[in-house]
Order: C-alpha cells, then sequence, then structure tokens
C-alpha cells in the first residue's frame, strides 16, 4: 500500500509544488487558477507529484522515514488543503477531505475519479455504495452518523426501487470479494473519498458546487448526469435532501404540487399494495372472502412473518403498530441503555385509553417517573417542551403530555429508529424470517407439483 506522508517539520509533498519556480511565483500561479477552477492545472500538478523521478517520494507506511525540511509549511498546507477538498488526495482515516501537519497518511485519488471527468453522481448510486458498506461486515467500512441518516432518507425516498438498488449492491460486494485484499483496501478508500467529495461531511463545504467542472462543459450549461455503477435514475428529479443543489429552485407552482402529491400517493400504494389482500393474494387466503381467520391469527402471532419484519422498516410508526416490532425495539433500546424515551411514550399512550378516574393519579405517577427532579428514568427534553408538559399538569388530562410524546418520538424517529434498522438484531430477525418465508414457499411449490403429478397418475389409472 502506497502512502503520503508529511512531515512534522514541514510539507515534502508540496517542495514538488512549486514546478521548479520561486515560491511567490508558484503560489501566485496556484491562486490565480482557483478563482476560476481550472481542474487541468490541478491535475498536472498531481501529475507532477506522482511522477516516478522528480515527483514526491512514496513509501509504504514503515518504509517512510525521508525528512525534507520546509520552510513554507503554512503555505503548502493551505494550497494542499485546497487541492484535496477537490478530492485529488485524501486522508486514509478521515472523512474530511483537508491537509494537516500532523503526522497524518495520505492516499492520492485514481484518476478516473477526478474531478475533470464531470462527474455529478446520482442519489441511486450513493444507496448503492451506502449499502455494499453496511453488507460488509469491516470496522473501516461502519457507517458515520451522518451516512446512517443519509441512508435511512433515501430507503425512504427510493422505496420503490429498494430491491433492485439493495441487489445492485449484493453484485458489487461479490465482484468486490474476488479481488486482492490490499487492492481492495486501496478500492474502497479511494470510492469512499469519491462520496466525501460529492456527498461530504455535514459542515464541509460542498466543492461541487463551484465552477471546477465546468471549464470542461462550458457550451453546455446543464449538469452532465453520470452514474458510478451505471444505473440510471428514473426521472428528471434526482435530487434528495441529502443533495440540495446551488442553483436557485424556483417557486413551486400549483400543478408542482399536484405532482408532488400524485407521486407521493404512488409512491405509497406501491409500498404497501403487497400488505393489501384485495390487490395481492395472500398467503393464507383472504379471511374477507374466504371465511378463514387463519391470516389474521398469524398476523397477530409472537413469530413475526417475513413481511410483518420487512413492514417495520417502513417508519418507526409500523413499527409500533406491531406489538412485536414494539417488544424488538424496546430490546434493542434496552441493550443500549436507552429504553426511557420508548417506556415514557408508551406510558403517555395508555394514559390516553385510561378511565377518566384513574388519569390524573398516572399523570402524576408518569411525571414522577421520567421528568421530575431525580426521576428514576429520567429522559431528555427541550425547555419549551418541559415547561409545557408542567404546566399541563397544573390540570391533568389525557393529553397533558403532548409535546412531550411528540418530541421523545421524533427524537427517537431521528437518532434510536435509524441504530434499530441496521441493528443486528433487526438484520438477524429480517434475514432468518426470510429464509423461513423461502423454505415455505419451495414447500408449497413441491406439495403442489406432487399433488398434480398424483392426480395425473390417477387419471391415467382411471383411463386405463
Amino acid at each position: 500500500m502506497q502512502f503520503i506522508k508529511p512531515h512534522s517539520s514541514g510539507l515534502p509533498l508540496f517542495l514538488y509544488l512549486v514546478f521548479n519556480l520561486t515560491f511567490l511565483e508558484s503560489t501566485f500561479l496556484l491562486f490565480t487558477l482557483f478563482p476560476v477552477c481550472v481542474p487541468l492545472q490541478i491535475e498536472d500538478i498531481v501529475t507532477r507529484i506522482q511522477d516516478e523521478t522528480e515527483g514526491v517520494p512514496i513509501r509504504t507506511v514503515k518504509s517512510f522515514m525521508t525528512k525534507i525540511p520546509s520552510v513554507v509549511t503554512v503555505e503548502a498546507m493551505h494550497i494542499g488543503s485546497l487541492i484535496a477538498a477537490q478530492g485529488y488526495f485524501f486522508p486514509i482515516s478521515d472523512h474530511v477531505l483537508s491537509l494537516k501537519d500532523d503526522g497524518t497518511f495520505y492516499r492520492f485519488q485514481a484518476p478516473y475519479f477526478w474531478p475533470s471527468n464531470c462527474w455529478e453522481p446520482e442519489n441511486t448510486d450513493y444507496a448503492i455504495y451506502l449499502c455494499k458498506r453496511t453488507m460488509q461486515n469491516k470496522t473501516r467500512l461502519e457507517l458515520a452518523d451522518y451516512e446512517a441518516e443519509n441512508l435511512a432518507r433515501l430507503q425512504r425516498a427510493f422505496a420503490r426501487k429498494w430491491e433492485f438498488i439493495y441487489m445492485q449492491a449484493e453484485a458489487q460486494v461479490k465482484i468486490d470479494r474476488k479481488k486482492d485484499k490490499t487492492e481492495r483496501k486501496i478500492l474502497d478508500s479511494q470510492e469512499r473519498a469519491f462520496w466525501d467529495v460529492h456527498r461530504p461531511v455535514p459542515g464541509c463545504v460542498n466543492t461541487t458546487e463551484m465552477d471546477i467542472r465546468k471549464c470542461r462543459r462550458m457550451k453546455n450549461p446543464h449538469k452532465v448526469k453520470k452514474s458510478v455503477y451505471g444505473v440510471a435514475e428514473e426521472g428528471t428529479q434526482s435530487q434528495s435532501p441529502i443533495h440540495t443543489p446551488s442553483h436557485h429552485c424556483r417557486k413551486g407552482t400549483k400543478e408542482d404540487v399536484e405532482k408532488e402529491v400524485n407521486l407521493s400517493l404512488i409512491t405509497y400504494t406501491e409500498q404497501y399494495m403487497d400488505y393489501d389482500p384485495f390487490v395481492t393474494g395472500p398467503e393464507p387466503s383472504n379471511p374477507w372472502t374466504a371465511d378463514d381467520p387463519s391470516l389474521w391469527d398469524l398476523e397477530s402471532s409472537k413469530e413475526p412473518s417475513q413481511q410483518r419484519v420487512k413492514k417495520w422498516g417502513f417508519s418507526l410508526e409500523e413499527a409500533l403498530k406491531d406489538p412485536a416490532g414494539q417488544d424488538l425495539f424496546l430490546k434493542f433500546l434496552e441493550s443500549e441503555f436507552s429504553s426511557e424515551n420508548l417506556r415514557f411514550w408508551l406510558a403517555v399512550q395508555d394514559l390516553k385509553r385510561m378511565p377518566q378516574q384513574e388519569v390524573a393519579q398516572r399523570a402524576q405517577d408518569i411525571w414522577a417517573e421520567f421528568l421530575a427532579e431525580g426521576a428514576p428514568s429520567s429522559i431528555n427534553l427541550d425547555s419549551h417542551s418541559y415547561e409545557r408538559t408542567s404546566q399541563n399538569l397544573k390540570d391533568p388530562g389525557r393529553y397533558s403530555y403532548e409535546d412531550a410524546q411528540d418530541h421523545i418520538y421524533k427524537l427517537m424517529k431521528s437518532d434510536s429508529y435509524a441504530r434499530f434498522l441496521r441493528s443486528n438484531v433487526y438484520q438477524d430477525l429480517l434475514m432468518a424470517r426470510k429464509k423461513v418465508s423461502v423454505c415455505v414457499s419451495v414447500c408449497l411449490c413441491v406439495c403442489s407439483i406432487h399433488e398434480s403429478d398424483m392426480r395425473s397418475l390417477h387419471d391415467t389409472a382411471a383411463d386405463s
């Protein structure tokens, strides 16, 4: 594995950045180029840095001991950070693309991923990449918190085609496993750096919103859509809440609103189509038409089917509506020592259904357990919700905790629920139920074939 390591007393990388000119001339040249964003000049610099004879000496981590003092450390770090922000080289173990004088190791980006290729990756490609990361049980490939949130948003945005995206990710993982271990590590880091440029860490500058790629397509003002994995996105609406375009968005018209509403209804209908017994023939048969309650018994059993487990991934509401999903989510929260949020939410739900004469006492009990000073299961509320709740308890009622419950629900939805879907608790159950479902389907198929064969044999014997 090849690395670049800036020395603590200077940065040898940028002694080669001056093009054999004086420092002032080279700095003036580079800062003249950056405002107009000419990637070809940057790529020429990177190419010269990688030259085998005149470029930066590149060694493995163990053998890289060269020391080249530098007197232009600050300026070189600034210039290097500007180049790193475009993704031409990147830190091996950090998502933030910048140059630091702290002994960090860096790696050159493959020319295939350079910005001059006019990359404008699709959100489907980003979804495939994040799915690949979740499929590989490697510590270095674990998703960061912001990536997990992005994956959850993408899963909701592409609910109709998520199975296709998942299949593409599985195919990519199978291909990657055939590669050499060292090559796979390098490619993984280069791919991660590519997405750090195009889907940067929150708080970092998105350099793709600048004009660095427009020099290659000045005659074409429209963005060039290019797929990383060859998966084109349907329609022209490729942007999701994860990636906000830099251009000014026009004000939505009535027709735009109607289109969004129609699309939302279509997405919802297609997502829940498999769960509607009038649209999709269930196994066992539709209880409304066949007078067979087996389906209802199956749905209420403590052993959830694959469809039920899959439905928990649609939303937190679906997971909490199912008693089995609720129990599994509570078990997961207990493993993280954060079950008090869900227990508070469930307690408030029970409060709304209690007889009127018991409401006041139960409301006080909930306050003592979750919100009072020194409460045994204290929850984290914002000041506004806390004040509203304390005012409501002066005259306690069924809905005294409405604001607090809504706040806790949003916290679980944005934080705990996303981790729950990625956890082994949920994923293992989903895969186990999927295997059971496949086995049942195969058995039913074999039985039907066997029954058909027996009937044909019986008919043949009767004819003879």
